[in-house]
């Protein structure tokens, strides 16, 4: 299973279980913990949980994450995994955003946290690291240039955090507010990829956006505007590790700390930071990282150092590039044939 190396710990048994019975054979009990893969509700093994006093975690994707997309099976190097909530859901406090709003941020932390920052701008990581750097050049004269960042219309962000907004409310209001820039669309990875749904009718995108940008990469999108609107992406995070300006449509974990414009407000945040202290908790604190090479536990700098061979190597090497495009085009089908081909005998995998 791909995410096992982040479980590791010396004498620890690990059982995969579909259901609380399984638990129960596998001998779940107080010395036990749960984990629990995204955010869905399972009450009999909560109530469960709640009556023999185990703690459970929630886990998912964190932000600087492999070369290609998770929905084309690609392996994750680093994880969130939450006691408290999940950082998307912003109906409930996370981990992260206790970090954010407590912790004491140390001169050694934020030394870190800049040199880090840094380095992911001069590396042009971010959480997906498979599509080609390339300029947007915009002629004209504009008051500003835009980047609306897309979504996957399921994700669980849109669902806990846009408050009902999707791609195309996001496309209309920036249009609406801002009718003399020069609007620049960029759908999601995995909707491009066909694996997610996502997608805005050619209509609203010949009437709001003036540029639809496809496989150039998040960092060079950024890089080419003087602001990102979004609802609850990552990709705003992003753009304030490069000094852009971000405008919040949602509530993403980096919105209400004093550092972007937002639609919307989240009463519990009410400490300021600074963006090193955002990186810090983000990046540094938060996440449980494992290196690429040999998916063995360490720290955020070494996965970062790793994931950019692993990229470079993505760009260079046809073959290799071949092996891992061919994985997310096939795999993903796959998955759904069989799945549609099970459920008159209501199988799940």
């Amino acid at each position: 299973m791909q995410i096992e190396p982040f479980f590791y710990a010396p004498n620890n048994e690990k059982f995969i279980c579909k259901n609380l019975k399984d638990a129960i054979r596998y001998g779940i009990d107080s010395d036990s913990k749960i984990f629990i893969y995204g955010i869905r509700k399972i009450e009999d093994v909560e109530e469960f949980a709640k009556e023999n006093s185990i703690p459970i975690y929630r886990i998912e994707d964190a932000f600087i994450r492999s070369v290609a997309l998770g929905s084309g099976f690609s392996r994750p190097y680093s994880l969130g995994i939450d006691s408290r909530g999940l950082y998307f859901d912003p109906n409930r406090e996370s981990d992260l955003e206790h970090i954010i709003q407590n912790y004491n941020f140390t001169k050694d932390l934020i030394d870190r946290a800049k040199k880090l920052r840094k380095k992911i701008i001069e590396y042009k990581l971010s959480k997906y690291n498979h599509l080609e750097h390339s300029k947007i050049e915009v002629s004209g004269k504009y008051d500003k240039k835009i980047l609306v960042v897309g979504q996957v219309s399921d994700d669980m962000s849109i669902k806990y955090g846009a408050f009902g907004l999707n791609n195309s409310d996001l496309l209309q209001m920036v249009k609406e507010k801002n009718p003399n820039s020069f609007i620049i669309y960029k759908p999601h990875p995995d909707v491009l990829s066909k694996n997610r749904e996502g997608k805005v009718s050619n209509e609203i995108l010949k009437r709001c956006a003036n540029l639809v940008i496809e496989n150039i990469s998040i960092d060079s999108a950024i890089d080419s505007v003087d602001e990102v609107h979004t609802l609850t992406s990552g990709a705003g995070f992003d753009a304030l590790i490069r000094e852009k300006r971000v405008f919040t449509y949602g509530m993403p974990f980096y919105a209400s700390w004093g550092l972007t414009t937002d639609l919307k407000e989240c009463k519990r945040r009410t400490r300021r930071v600074s963006l090193d202290e955002l990186v810090c908790a983000t990046l540094i604190l938060y996440p449980r990282y494992i290196s690429p090479k040999t998916l063995q536990f360490c720290e955020v700098e070494q996965t970062i150092e790793e994931l950019k061979e692993q990229r470079d190597r993505y760009f260079n090497n046809p073959f290799y590039r071949l092996y891992i495009d061919s994985k997310g085009y096939i795999l993903p089908r796959g998955r759904r044939a069989l799945r549609r081909a099970l459920k008159p005998f209501n199988l799940k995998i």
